[in-house]
């Protein structure tokens, strides 16, 4: 009796951490996902990088690989780097000398017309900070890297403050990267809780039409954008009724000039 006892009370203890873990995620961003008919899937990510980006992206494959939902691997990159234009069905990561504008990194998804779904994304990383001895490290690196793609599955901000404690995880903003390189497990749980339905279609891979594509060189009827601490989003619609979706991650206040 004590011993069926002890293994009731585990199991209660053991349903109920689960519950915690899975109920304290509640960082989507904007519901945006992947269309696709099963899990896990896998999201292509296009390497147009130099110097030290290929061995950080493996990292940032590798971590985001862990969740139960998805995959990543890594593909021969279809775009220029200073341009970093988007591929239907996956992710184009890019790194250049992008300017002295105040971020650290930009990532964009492009959603279907209508609906949620992402069709594309881009990730580019602003070596003019990253050449700087300030951001030149594997921390800043893997932190920038990890978040910026995290934002192309759905993934927000767990915390946009940059002086609290670090959460141990990659979507936080800090002054100290070193402990907020990689995800963390409120991350898995949110991605299992975005993509915990399936679709009918998919805007995934080689299944993804090419008409799925949306223009970089069309111009946006309509432009939004939702600032909050550390953080900007910027919302473009289309004619076509579908939208470009952009985030960007800032420099540490006070060392960066626009």
């Amino acid at each position: 009796m004590r011993k069926r006892f002890s293994l009731m009370f585990a199991a209660v203890i053991l349903t109920a951490s689960v519950f915690v873990s899975t109920a304290a995620a509640n960082h989507s961003w904007g519901g945006y996902h992947w269309a696709r008919t099963s899990n896990p899937f896998t999201v292509k990510l296009g390497k147009n990088l130099t110097g030290a980006w290929p061995s950080i992206l493996n990292t940032t494959s590798s971590d985001w690989s862990q969740s139960t939902v998805l995959d990543t691997t890594i593909v021969a990159g279809q775009s220029a780097q200073k341009r970093c234009r988007a591929t239907a069905g996956q992710d184009e990561i890019c790194n250049n000398t992008y300017g002295n504008n105040g971020w650290l990194g930009v990532a964009q998804i492009w959603l279907a017309s209508g609906s949620l779904h992402i069709t594309q994304g881009t990730v580019k990383l602003n070596d003019t900070y990253f050449n700087t001895p300030q951001y030149n490290t594997t921390a800043w690196r893997n932190l920038v890297s990890c978040q910026e793609v995290g934002h192309t599955f759905g993934l927000d901000h767990q915390d946009e403050n940059f002086n609290n404690s670090n959460l141990g995880t990659c979507m936080d903003y800090t002054n100290d990267p070193s402990t907020n390189q990689h995800p963390n497990n409120h991350d898995y749980d949110q991605l299992f809780t975005i993509y915990s339905h399936l679709d009918s279609t998919t805007t995934v891979g080689a299944a993804a039409p090419s008409s799925l594509a949306q223009s970089e060189d069309a111009a946006p009827i309509a432009t939004e954008r939702r600032d909050r601490i550390g953080n900007s989003t910027i919302v473009e619609k289309f004619a076509d009724g579908s939208r470009r979706v952009t985030n960007i991650i800032w420099a540490i206040p006070g060392t960066a000039h626009s």
